[in-house]
């Protein structure tokens, strides 16, 4: 029996662990689909040759790999200590001064990176300090200093990040490194760009314009971090053509324990919105020191593939942990497994709505007829991918082939959920001879066998973007001979 394809997508971040040619073949052949670089860290340069690595090393695994930047943010955070950390206990008086120089903290204040902080805050707000360890409670605010009370205490050392707990922080979205990182990324040709702390709609296309600017095409991926994105999250879909789910910043404004209830109305969101949908932050963490994960950490991707996200992504665990191959390895092995239960099969997306477009129609279509006929795969032949990522919001057990003559939507597609890209150069105008094309294409492959059935999808007008019109069912061996 051939091997059946994992459908959910593996995002992978690079780091001091997986730099090296042989670190990145390895997270390439044990399953990493799209390499996300963080901006946080590194210079252009650095970027530029990761990025040229990756393309070089994927190419010769015959793969394409999609490139995901993600900018750095407006970075909320404590200034440094004189002594480096300070220890609070629960009811001391504690004080976030932004006139306190950097480097002068001590047991009573440290100063703040981001000194209009008194302004976003009143009496009885809450601030969480480095993820959730230290929580203080705003007394008074007098002009630069805000006078708190401890109420979660602990070690508190330089740098430390500041949330403000339900959110309403004013920073601006995209600061000066994070339009320079932006100018970098076009540069590279990145596939996706990652906008982090977005808050509506209008970050996000203030983010294309200046994208645009510099002639990219990358796909924006709004980073839900705030609890004001929850509260925006249609509106910031419609704006993105991907979503990411960054639980970490995400939990520390809204709580820990609404996140799995909003996590699963965010992926159900998206897909409704014909969204690609990304779940991150602590999937794998264990295994930065362990070489198996817990079942808690397999419980939660499972959960996500089940709920129907398209990736799932790996930060620290394969960008410094000791075990990033066998990390993206396990992962693989929980959503191929997750894959197999009916709910990961099976859908009603869309079934009784009303399509606006030819091709969005054509694509739903094909899904149904697919889920309802013994299909063994479906090939779209592609401009820009647009019909493979309509297809991809179907839950189904059948490959989706993007076959695209072009090497961006090709690495563009290989984040869709159950899409598979495939170099097809031709452009024919007879309809018999490109159908013949494809088939001899997937059967040298080996993703299909003779007598499989096979849906193709087309356009009347070969190499037009938008163009797809056109579903035929063709049984692999038994297709109308072409005239030449």
């Amino acid at each position: 029996m051939r091997a059946v394809p994992r459908r959910t997508k593996i995002v992978a971040t690079l780091g001091p662990a997986t730099e090296s040619d042989a670190a990145i073949d390895s997270l390439i052949k044990t399953g990493v689909d799209v390499v996300r670089l963080n901006f946080s860290h590194g210079t252009a340069q650095e970027h530029q040759a990761r990025a040229e690595k990756i393309r070089r090393i994927a190419r010769e695994n015959d793969r394409f790999l999609a490139i995901l930047a993600d900018l750095q943010g407006p970075k909320i955070r404590l200034e440094k200590f004189k002594n480096g950390a300070v220890e609070l206990a629960i009811g001391d008086r504690f004080c976030l001064n932004a006139d306190c120089p950097d480097g002068a903290g001590d047991r009573e204040q440290v100063g703040l990176t981001y000194k209009k902080l008194p302004q976003d805050v009143k009496s009885e707000d809450v601030l969480v300090l480095d993820d959730g360890r230290i929580v203080l409670r705003v007394d008074t605010v007098d002009g630069p200093l805000i006078n708190c009370t401890v109420q979660v205490g602990g070690l508190l050392s330089d740098n430390k990040g500041i949330n403000l707990k339900g959110g309403g922080l004013t920073a601006q979205v995209l600061t000066d490194k994070d339009r320079a990182d932006l100018k970098t990324a076009a540069m590279i040709d990145v596939d996706y760009l990652a906008v982090s702390f977005p808050r509506n709609a209008a970050d996000m296309i203030q983010a294309r314009k200046l994208l645009e600017a510099e002639g990219s095409s990358a796909g924006l991926v709004a980073k839900i971090e705030r609890a004001e994105a929850v509260d925006n999250l249609e509106e910031i879909i419609e704006a993105s053509e991907a979503i990411m789910i960054a639980r970490g910043d995400l939990g520390v404004e809204i709580g820990d324990a609404k996140l799995p209830a909003v996590q699963k109305e965010i992926i159900r969101k998206a897909r409704d919105l014909n969204c690609v949908v990304i779940t991150a932050t602590q999937m794998m963490e264990s295994m930065r020191d362990n070489p198996i994960p817990t079942r808690a950490e397999v419980f939660d991707v499972a959960n996500a593939v089940l709920d129907g996200t398209d990736a799932v992504m790996l930060s620290a665990e394969t960008a410094s942990g000791a075990y990033p191959s066998e990390t993206v390895r396990s992962m693989a092995d929980i959503c191929l497994n997750a894959e197999q239960h009916s709910r990961a099969i099976k859908s009603r997306h869309r079934i009784d709505d009303t399509f606006m477009r030819a091709d969005e129609a054509i694509a739903m279509a094909s899904m149904y007829t697919a889920n309802h006929l013994k299909v063994r795969a479906i090939a779209t032949l592609t401009e820009s991918g647009s019909t493979s990522l309509w297809m991809s919001r179907i839950s189904s057990g059948i490959p989706i082939y993007a076959l695209s003559r072009h090497e961006s939507t090709n690495r563009k597609v290989n984040l869709y959920r159950g899409v598979f890209p495939v170099y097809f150069p031709t452009v024919h105008t007879n309809h018999a001879e490109a159908n013949q094309e494809a088939v001899d294409l997937m059967l040298k492959q080996g993703t299909i066998a003779q007598g499989d059935l096979v849906i193709i999808t087309k356009g009347d007008l070969m190499g037009t973007g938008g163009g797809t019109n056109a579903m035929k069912i063709v049984e692999v061996g038994n297709m109308p001979k072409f005239v030449a």
